[in-house]
């Protein structure tokens, strides 16, 4: 163990224990000269390119998608490569001029795709060997195969309609095939095993148990499900991933390329760097920004978390509440208008509402939960007394600005484009990358060459991957539900259980969306859980927005949810934590986050549809004093450090303030009053009575 790591250790020691308050007089001196502004030694391109490297790698042991092989033979590389940028350009020419026939469009989507999977990704994680490339070779091959053959046989497919003959059962088959193998190699193995459930639920119906049983389906009338109909792979998901999720993911590849993420980390450093627990506030901000664009809280952990994780961690915050401060925040970006990681335009697609409507419905709830996040991370800090980066090494917000401000033109124009051109969202995102690099040419500091626009396409398109085969994949599951009506299935025995009561039927659609988000990326757990939770909330009367954001917000936090919190661990990479203990302290973090989606379903005021502005002020400043409020309670301190019993008082107080029945709310005001009073009475005696030590 070398110096500076041991006195890290001891710093971190001494620190958790004065939080505890079981510190020794000589702990708390080293915690406290640790205390003071942090001095940030600037570091070169090489550093900062070999820290990202070091991040990346760590971060890879949790983080199946981003275990991509490195291609030395030129050759093999220029054709990924051309390959990548001609998907890139096709997607972009169908969004400007329009796309082909539904079916072709999505087959051929979806065969680019497992065509880069197959040549990127290897079969095992120690397949180095170029032997492979063999088989990997041959798989790319075949995964042209359903293109063609939906091009060439198109009008049999949709006039026989249902009848279908032996080779459309054997590409089906391949197509299916290639589709679970691709999502091993990019997911892992809990998209597959449950898509493969769900196809041995489809063939075996007859032989379920209770409420499972359904009539049973054979394997030529799944496979023909898959292949020709839009309720199999080529369905909905699919179809928004060829369409909205790869030309967003596209505008956030142009927009890193252009050094739009270094904006983002300057810019939230300036305004928020100084501050107690500076770092942590700042990853907040940055993932926050980062992670409504990109839509991979994984990615965003990787990206963001190399350069906040080491900060939180010199300013004296633990390797676990580092990084799970960094998953929670980045997890966060996919509730966060105007984007929403994508996820916005799946939930328009399924229920039937403008897109605009579900974004501004999902502000408020997203700046709470961000609320929250800031406001525990600051009590952490005053409780551990940290302080922030000293003002001399931060950027000044002007001095930002005047760098690379005007690549905030770019989003500026897609929320005009989005909410005032009455343009369609494709031709909004396609004028939007093109003005993306007009703009990045107004300054030398983004200005990109030839070569950087089309790494910039290459990198959109491998940033698409994932998304686009979890999407497909999810596309076996939706066609097996679609055919045995499991969803509806599920969703009364959601409301039987629960007996038809509100508060247990959103308590036990939010374990079923937890379990069903278990090691999924966020938009396959948000198809999987709207397909199969949302129609039991439906059922009981909660609106179809109001429900699939629900369910939406429980199918993301899964990612920061033990035992499966994969966010989390890939967080744990970077910053040397344990990755259960990681998870547990996001969750811990996260918990406004599994408040939020129940008072927006008991208050959807919340969600500012149908309400009077003075009605909006009020619904919208109770819920922020509530969740501070319930922030106070998770941290257990207010001005002095809070006794054990006053934690759950305070909590529940806060609880009971969000409900809309007078009577509950003057209670919980009552016990929120009493612990304050506690607090400040504890304060006084000890001559800290005083703003700053809130």
């Amino acid at each position: 163990m070398t110096r500076d790591k041991k006195i890290s250790e001891d710093v971190e020691t001494s620190l958790e224990k004065r939080a505890a308050g079981t510190a020794t007089d000589a702990e708390t001196e080293q915690a406290d000269g640790q205390s003071a502004p942090l001095e940030m030694i600037p570091e070169s391109d090489e550093e900062r390119r070999a820290r990202e490297k070091e991040a990346a790698e760590a971060a890879s042991k949790f983080d199946a998608e981003s275990r991509v092989r490195e291609t030395h033979w030129k050759p093999l590389a220029i054709l990924i490569s051309v390959v990548a940028i001609f998907t890139a350009v096709y997607h972009m020419y169908t969004a400007y001029f329009g796309a082909p026939p539904t079916l072709i469009h999505r087959s051929l989507h979806v065969s680019l795709i497992l065509f880069l999977v197959f040549m990127l990704y290897p079969p095992v994680r120690k397949a180095k060997s170029n032997l492979w490339r063999i088989p990997d070779g041959i798989l790319a091959l075949l995964a042209l195969v359903p293109a063609y053959y939906v091009w060439a046989n198109y009008e049999q497919l949709v006039i026989q309609a249902g009848r279908f003959t032996d080779n459309d059962v054997i590409v089906a088959t391949l197509l299916v095939v290639l589709v679970l193998e691709a999502a091993r190699r990019v997911t892992g193995w809990a998209l597959p095993i449950l898509a493969l459930l769900f196809v041995v639920f489809g063939l075996y119906g007859r032989d379920m148990p209770g409420l499972l049983r359904h009539r049973g389906f054979d394997w030529e009338t799944q496979a023909y499900q898959f292949l020709a109909t839009t309720e199999g792979i080529f369905g909905t998901a699919i179809g928004v991933s060829a369409t909205y999720i790869f030309l967003f993911i596209l505008f956030g590849a142009f927009l890193a390329k252009s050094g739009m993420s270094q904006m983002f980390n300057d810019l939230a450093l300036a305004i928020a760097g100084q501050s107690r627990g500076g770092p942590a506030k700042v990853a907040t901000l940055a993932s926050g920004f980062m992670g409504s664009i990109n839509g991979s809280a994984i990615a965003n952990v990787v990206s963001t978390g190399a350069f906040t994780i080491p900060l939180m961690k010199k300013i004296g915050y633990t390797r676990n509440f580092s990084g799970a401060v960094e998953s929670s925040a980045s997890v966060g970006g996919q509730i966060l208008p105007p984007i929403m990681g994508a996820a916005a335009f799946i939930m328009a697609e399924t229920i039937g509402v403008p897109y605009t409507t579900i974004a501004l419905a999902a502000i408020v709830p997203a700046l709470l939960y961000y609320i929250s996040l800031i406001a525990q991370i600051h009590l952490r800090a005053t409780r551990m007394g940290l302080k922030g980066i000293s003002k001399d090494n931060l950027p000044d917000v002007m001095d930002v600005l005047k760098e690379r401000g005007h690549m905030m033109i770019p989003l500026l124009f897609l929320l005009y484009m989005l909410f005032f051109s009455g343009r369609t969202i494709l031709y909004s995102a396609f004028l939007t990358i093109l003005v993306t690099i007009a703009v990045a040419m107004l300054r030398k500091s983004s200005r990109m060459s030839l070569r950087e626009i089309l790494e910039a396409l290459e990198n959109g398109t491998r940033s698409a991957l994932g998304v686009a085969v979890a999407c497909a994949t999810v596309g076996i599951i939706v066609g097996v539900v679609s055919l045995s009506g499991f969803g509806v299935t599920l969703a009364s025995a959601i409301v039987t259980v629960s007996q038809g009561n509100l508060f247990w039927t959103l308590f036990l659609t939010m374990i079923a969306c937890l379990v069903l988000g278990m090691g999924l990326p966020s938009i396959p757990a948000y198809i999987v859980t709207a397909t199969m939770a949302a129609p039991a909330l439906t059922e009981l009367g909660v609106e179809p927005l109001v429900a699939h954001l629900f369910v939406f917000y429980f199918g993301l936090f899964a990612n920061i949810t033990p035992p499966v919190a994969l966010a989390a661990f890939a967080a744990s990479g970077i910053s040397g934590g344990k990755p259960m203990a990681t998870g547990g302290a996001a969750f811990k973090l996260a918990s406004a986050g599994f408040v939020i989606p129940y008072i927006f379903v008991y208050s959807p005021d919340l969600l500012l549809r149908d309400v009077g502005f003075l009605d909006g002020v009020l619904v919208v400043g109770s819920a922020v004093v509530a969740i501070l409020l319930l922030s106070t309670a998770l941290e257990g301190h207010f001005m002095e450090p809070m006794a054990w019993y006053l934690r759950p008082v305070i909590a529940v107080g806060a609880i009971m303030m969000l409900s809309p029945e007078l009577l509950f709310d003057l209670i919980g005001l009552a016990m929120v009053a009493l612990v304050l009073a506690v607090q400040m009475i504890k304060a006084k005696q000890n001559n800290n009575l005083r703003i700053k030590a809130i």
